[in-house]
């Protein structure tokens, strides 16, 4: 029998019923036409800065990425967990980090931290995770990209509810597949691990780059996915880019095409960025950028410092150049398979931009061991990160960056694209959660998402909302006035109800912010309102207790 599209089979399918209808009896009634599940395709990038896609006023080419953004909803509102693990976990599960196993990363799990509840440093066995809820709702699993929620085969993202899958399992990589280990996952301690379908595998092809391999492992997993019997089933596929996190590396063309593009330095760019922004109706015009937190102005650096700089702004455009490139094959193969008019798309960043630099604890013994000359930058032997300057022009007018709970380190580009958005084109501006996308999906899929069981089995409840009323515009919001959403990590914590939020950016002082007046959190009014910096941190405390946050003791991450 030929290969069928899952879209005329259905239709046939649908034509024998109909037609066994009408021969029935003159008693038995029609039933109803039941609701085609939609496809979801979602897509991570890892670090990427809010402003860094031409959708978002960007001057890096992502014609791919700024189509699909421009055809759904810009959502200038959705926040994620500070970091990446973190922020992945709430992906999975739909709750909170600390409630999924991930209250801190892994890597820099305190003292204090270490054995508790919620401090696992992996994603719990009694998380129902997305794609084991998405599984038993009838749809087909695949996974390409960077896991970082476990190391050990019953944490492997196949065990996890992936059918088929490509993973990174630790948290960054050599984007040309250097440094490989090929132990098993329970003794690793050095190099990258890559599993398929739960095998460590022991190579990695000679051409190997990160965003190429994973586009190219998800396309064909979409493609097996076309088969007589799978083609039956609607697909939920997970693309997590590990681009553009550091070691900042990309093929030399790509680099090319950027040459002297940020010569001006990280100041000029953040103006252009920002006037991009009021001009997209992103932001409103006259916003109050948040003053940039350096050590160094561009006017301050040497000749040569700044040559090297803005090399590796370029090497990182090109990354998030050669991502979306990818993006558009995966996109083309939807297109030539017929399932993208059935695909609801979700793209996302895990975090605000990342400001190390290579001075940092985290990062000099391996760029001791680079060779990170001028010439050398960006490719397989090179390791360099671009710093504050670069990644503080990527949030503005946010404060900070990744790794704090104020808006630049988790307010993060997002769109949505496809059959579920009312109104093509637009820009939402509510407060949104990376986990709300769990509830979403499932809402749109029919399945279940609500109840504290799952399989016969205690689990985590989902916390997050389904966005479904308010992409189709039943609705101006998702969480009410009243509602308080928390996060923290590295000890650096914030909570918000309506228009309010608090925020302590890691030195233990309360601010307090109006963030629809002042998204750049530059006013500071809790001089001004006691009364509400008091009732916010009396729902912080509750929200700390209700997750079971423990402040570290020692803050072993800090950009």
């Amino acid at each position: 029998m030929p290969k069928i599209k899952r879209l005329t089979l259905r239709t046939a399918l649908a034509c024998t019923f109909l037609t066994a209808s009408l021969t029935a009896p003159a008693l038995a009634k029609e039933a109803p036409a039941q609701p085609v599940q939609p496809n979801f395709l979602v897509i991570v990038a890892d670090d990427l800065g809010y402003s860094d896609l031409g959708a978002f006023g960007g001057e890096i080419s992502t014609p791919n990425l700024d189509a699909l953004a421009l055809s759904g909803v810009r959502l200038t509102g959705f926040h994620t967990a500070p970091t990446c693990s973190p922020t992945r976990s709430m992906l999975m599960s739909g709750t909170d980090n600390h409630r999924a196993g991930l209250g801190n990363m892994a890597e820099a799990t305190a003292p204090n931290q270490r054995g508790k509840p919620g401090y696992e440093g992996y994603l719990r066995a009694d998380v129902a995770a997305l794609p084991e809820r998405l599984q038993a709702a009838g749809y087909t699993t695949l996974f390409s990209g960077k896991w970082h929620l476990g190391l050990t085969p019953e944490q492997d993202p196949h065990s996890r509810g992936f059918e088929h899958s490509f993973a990174l399992l630790q948290g960054a990589h050599n984007h040309f597949g250097l440094g490989l280990s090929t132990e098993t996952p329970q003794a690793l301690g050095k190099g990258s691990t890559y599993t398929e379908d739960g095998r460590v595998l022991s190579s990695l092809p000679a051409d190997f780059y990160s965003s190429d391999y994973f586009a190219t492992k998800l396309i064909s997993q979409l493609q097996a996915a076309q088969s007589e019997d799978a083609g039956k089933k609607p697909f939920f596929a997970y693309l997590a880019f590990t681009a553009p996190h550091w070691p900042l590396q990309a093929p030399a063309d790509d680099v090319a095409r950027y040459k002297g593009r940020y010569d001006q330095g990280f100041e000029i760019l953040r103006q252009e960025r920002l006037k991009r922004q009021e001009k997209l109706g992103l932001v409103p015009a006259g916003t109050a950028a948040h003053t940039p937190d350096l050590k160094k102005d561009w006017a301050s650096l040497t000749a040569e410092q700044k040559q090297a700089a803005a090399r590796d702004m370029e090497i990182y455009a090109a990354m998030v150049d050669r991502l979306d490139q990818n993006v558009g094959r995966v996109i083309a193969e939807l297109k030539r398979s017929g399932e993208l008019d059935n695909t609801v798309i979700v793209f996302l960043a895990d975090n605000g931009a990342e400001g190390l630099t290579e001075e940092s604890p985290l990062l000099a013994p391996r760029v001791a061991q680079s060779d990170n000359s001028f010439a050398n930058r960006g490719k397989a032997n090179s390791f360099v990160a671009y710093g504050p300057g670069w990644a503080q022009a990527a949030t503005a007018p946010s404060w900070k960056i990744k790794g704090y709970a104020t808006e630049g380190g988790t307010r993060v580009v997002s769109f949505v694209s496809g059959k579920a958005v009312a109104k093509p084109g637009s820009v939402a501006t509510a407060f949104l959660s990376v986990a709300d996308i769990a509830p979403t999906l499932l809402d749109l899929a029919g399945a279940p998402a609500a109840g504290e069981t799952f399989g016969g089995k205690p689990v985590q409840p989902i916390t997050g909302k389904s966005w479904v009323p308010y992409l189709r515009g039943q609705t101006d919001r998702v969480y009410g006035a009243q509602d308080a959403f928390g996060t923290e990590l590295f000890g650096s914590r914030a909570i918000r109800q309506g228009d309010w939020k608090i925020t302590d950016a890691g030195d233990g002082q309360w601010r307090l912010f109006n963030v629809a007046k002042d998204p750049g959190e530059t006013q500071d009014l809790a001089a001004s309102h006691p009364d509400q910096l008091k009732k916010l941190a009396a729902e912080w405390d509750s929200y700390a207790k209700n997750v079971g946050i423990i402040l570290p003791d020692n803050i072993l991450y800090r950009p």
